[in-house]
Formats: C-alpha cells, sequence, structure tokens
C-alpha cells in the first residue's frame, strides 16, 4: 500500500468500514430480536437507527483524526435534527454508548482510540462535521452509514458504503456487507439460518464468512474483496484479500438482473418490461441497498437497473463506492443515456437521464441502453 497515490486513504476507509460493520452486525442482531425504540421514522417516513448515527459518528471521527479535522469534508445522510428531539434522549444515549464501545476497539483494526470516551457533545459534533455539499474542486468523502436501513431493521441485506470523490470524480470506494456471505452458495440462506446452524454446530473459519468489505481505486484495474475479522483477531493488512471480478455472460438471456426490494424510488413495472423486451429469463436477484453493486462486481449477477419514479432525486451516497467498485471490477455504469454518472454537483446525480444502468460488460450494457431507447419510446412514464 505505501507510495501509491490513495493508499492512506484506502487504508483507513477500508479499516473504519470493518469496524462499522462489526458495530452494525452487533446492533442488527438486537433490533431484530426485540424490536425497539432503537429505530425512528425521518421526515420522509424513512426509517433511521442507532446505527446510522454511530456509524457516521464513528466514521467522522476516525478521519478526522487521522486527516486533521481541517482537511476533512464529509457528504452523510444523517443529520443530529431527530437525535437532538427532547423525546430522543434515550435514543442519544444509545448511541453516545454504541460510538463509544466501538472506538474503544479501533487497535483491532489498527486504528487509534480517543484517549478518553466522547462525551454526547462531541458525538453529535461527530455526526454534525458529516455536512459538507461537495461539488467539482476538492476532496470530498461520501459516506451512507446503513444503506439499506430497512433491510437492516428486518434483518436482512444493507451495506455501509464509504467513498472518496476528488474534484468532482469517485477515487476510492469501499463497500461492506455485513451479511452479505464470501461464497455465493451461501446466498440462497438467510443468514439467520446460519447464525442458528453455528450454535448447533460451530462452523469451520471459512464457512463462517458471513459478510464481506470490497474496494478499490480509481484506474487500478483491480478490485478487492476481504472476509470479517473474526473475534479477537487483529486486522492484518491485505486479511486474506481476493481479486473480484465481474461476470463474463453477455447474452441477456442467461444474465441475472438485480432488482430493489422496496418498489417506493424506482419503477419496476418499466424495468420488468424492459427486462421480457431483452429476453431477460433468469429470476432477479432482489436485494436491498448497494449489496446489488457488490453482487455484480465480484460475478453473482449481470445487471442492474434503476428508472426513479418521478420526483426522486438519486443521491451520490447511495452509488459513489458501488459504481467505482464495479467500474474498476470490470463492468460498466452509466445513466439510462449511456453516459457517466456525475458526482461533481453536490450530494445529488444532478442530469440524470432518466435512470440508471449497471451491467458486468460493454456487450450487455450496449444491448440494455438500446432497449431503454426502443421501450422509452413506447411507455407512457
Amino acid at each position: 500500500m505505501e507510495g501509491e497515490k490513495y493508499a492512506k486513504e484506502l487504508d483507513v476507509a477500508v479499516r473504519v468500514v470493518h469496524m462499522a460493520c462489526s458495530l452494525c452486525q452487533r446492533l442488527q442482531q438486537g433490533i431484530v430480536s426485540a424490536g425497539s425504540d432503537l429505530v425512528k421514522s425521518k421526515e420522509d417516513d424513512s426509517p433511521v437507527t442507532v446505527a446510522d448515527w454511530s456509524v457516521q459518528a464513528t466514521v467522522s471521527w476516525i478521519l478526522s483524526e487521522f486527516f486533521g479535522s481541517q482537511n476533512v469534508s464529509i457528504i452523510a445522510e444523517e443529520d443530529v435534527q431527530t437525535l437532538s428531539k427532547a423525546d430522543s434522549a434515550s435514543l442519544l444515549e444509545a448511541v453516545v454508548n454504541t460510538v463509544n464501545e466501538c472506538l474503544a476497539g479501533a487497535p483491532k483494526y489498527g486504528l487509534k482510540s480517543p484517549p478518553k470516551a466522547l462525551n454526547t457533545s462531541q458525538v453529535l459534533e461527530a455526526i454534525s462535521r458529516c455536512n459538507s455539499v461537495g461539488g467539482p474542486k476538492g476532496r470530498h468523502w461520501v459516506l451512507d452509514p446503513v444503506d439499506g436501513t430497512l433491510g437492516f431493521v428486518r434483518g436482512d441485506q444493507y451495506a455501509v458504503a464509504l467513498a472518496l470523490v476528488e474534484d468532482g470524480k469517485v477515487v476510492i470506494g469501499v463497500l461492506g456487507c455485513p451479511n452479505y456471505p464470501m461464497k455465493k452458495e451461501l446466498l440462497s440462506y438467510h443468514y439467520q439460518y446460519h447464525e442458528t446452524m453455528s450454535r448447533l454446530s460451530p462452523p469451520s473459519d471459512d464457512m463462517w464468512e458471513r459478510g464481506c468489505v470490497m474496494y478499490a481505486k480509481r484506474g487500478s484495474g483491480e478490485a478487492w474483496m476481504q472476509p470479517p475479522i473474526p473475534g479477537d483477531k487483529k486486522f492484518v493488512w491485505p486479511n486474506s484479500a481476493r481479486l473480484v471480478q465481474v461476470s463474463s455472460i453477455d447474452d441477456p438471456k442467461l444474465a441475472t438482473c438485480c432488482e430493489p426490494v422496496e418498489k417506493a424510488n424506482s419503477d419496476h413495472s418499466f424495468t420488468a418490461g424492459l427486462a421480457h423486451s431483452v429476453g431477460l429469463r433468469n429470476q432477479p436477484l432482489r436485494v436491498y441497498s448497494m449489496v446489488k453493486y457488490a453482487a455484480i462486481a465480484r460475478g453473482d449477477a449481470e445487471l442492474f437497473m434503476k428508472f426513479a419514479r418521478t420526483g426522486y432525486k438519486e443521491k451520490i451516497w447511495d452509488h459513489a463506492a458501488g459504481v467505482v467498485i464495479v467500474e474498476e471490477a470490470g463492468g460498466v455504469v452509466t445513466d439510462a443515456g449511456g453516459r457517466p454518472l456525475d458526482f461533481s454537483k453536490g450530494p445529488y446525480l444532478e442530469g440524470l437521464d432518466r435512470g440508471i444502468v449497471v451491467c458486468s460488460g460493454a456487450t450487455l450494457h450496449e444491448k440494455i441502453i438500446d432497449a431503454v431507447y426502443a421501450s422509452w419510446d413506447s411507455s407512457n412514464l
């Protein structure tokens, strides 16, 4: 890692995402089994949990300590509005405790812990510091602390996504998928099945790789995947990293398409019509969050299309980390007009042509883009 551009940034980002995944795994178990006051609704009715704020505070604190707070600009999803309300006192206390517990374990990942526990105002400050609006110049970290919060609270898939954007271009991306197993054959089982089985008979280390962390650096032509850090073991670079590559399938009849689970923000009917028109036959892989990017980067699926409903604007934190990982693994990501996504306009993907198309390769991508043009003209969207 030494001597390469963005080496330090990537190193710290991978370590802090591993930390965040561990934090989320612990919290998800509690939320799924107890339900609870740890979940709130935001103004747009989307859920937010103790994990969202805790991850944001942890990542913000680590990046600011490592690179100096004056040098760190972070664009992230959460603010402290809900957390600061009078009826959120117990939630805020849970966030502060979770952040301190997580930061106390930082040495396991080769990172520094704070000299003493952070107080409430320091935790709120770390969350609030993630208020950058980005833009075409300078360096901006882009964080989605828990992408797919609905999946998270339902005991299903979700992701922790961290990217670095420099002068409007995504230069590194790290995607933590705590419930997305290293081995594809384990995908057909819900992770809770493996949790139950592991209590009955402890699995071998390689079997029990429930999650994964994927990462890539712009221009390297490589995307990597690491297993989680089990038990009391310490993170030692490169932590059994293995290269991942997109699938070589370019025939739509053989391709598998990822789809969002929720219908709220995307047009499933147009996507279904498009899938039919290009001859997709396989059952779609429906997963929450940026796990869809992970699936394509490592060859579990070949295609992901998202066409937002009218009025919905795509946010950069929902795509930045996934885009660079898929592209460096050999895939193609554009809007539906075939243009690269523009991360230089602030928190939203402004100027997006109809939707987003993520493919395992250029040949399949060309067929899908052609089909989009043909289908769009005949649709009433």
